[in-house]
């Protein structure tokens, strides 16, 4: 099953993922429409995309009086019925990652749906600090790059050992 993966270390913030985003959903090209969300720190001088993870025991999901919100096993994602959502937004103070808007004009609350399994944000993240993969191959990539890096790590100890030196 495939996850959407936010890597802030690649975030440049040029926020053409909240623009795919927005256009894809909402045929315009409103950012505050997305739903994803680009945040600047500018202390830190980091932006750092955020959106739904999709969660398998999603708080939203477990919280909704009218189960307007469902696991989707063909596309992996948590998803909202708006035919069955009764607008309590619930789901927004739910959802540990903000992740959930509310449309005043419409009326519903909306957030990301993976596009049907295809993601535009991905498509549009020309740093890769979106990425839609398998989760057994981050699991192993990011295994991976530890050990590489607690390789790396022990081979500058070992020469900063001085023989003869404890």
């Amino acid at each position: 099953m495939k996850k959407l993966i936010f890597n802030p270390e690649k975030c440049t913030g040029c926020r053409a993922c909240e623009l795919a985003c927005s256009f894809s959903c909402e045929g315009l090209f409103i950012p505050s429409k997305s739903r994803i969300k680009v945040s600047r720190i500018d202390e830190e001088g980091i932006d750092i995309p955020m959106g739904c993870f999709h969660c398998d025991q999603a708080p939203c999901m477990l919280l909704c009086p009218v189960r307007a919100i469902y696991f989707d096993k063909d596309i992996g994602g948590v998803l909202i019925n708006h035919d069955k959502c009764i607008g309590c937004r619930l789901c927004m103070t739910a959802c540990p990652f903000g992740a959930i808007s509310y449309d005043s004009e419409r009326r519903l609350v909306y957030k990301c749906d993976l596009c049907g399994g295809d993601p535009e944000c991905v498509k549009w993240c020309f740093t890769q600090a979106l990425t839609y993969e398998e989760a057994e191959t981050l699991a192993k990539d990011k295994r991976a790059k530890k050990v590489e890096s607690t390789v790396a790590a022990l081979t500058a100890a070992a020469r900063l050992v001085v023989p003869g030196r404890g």
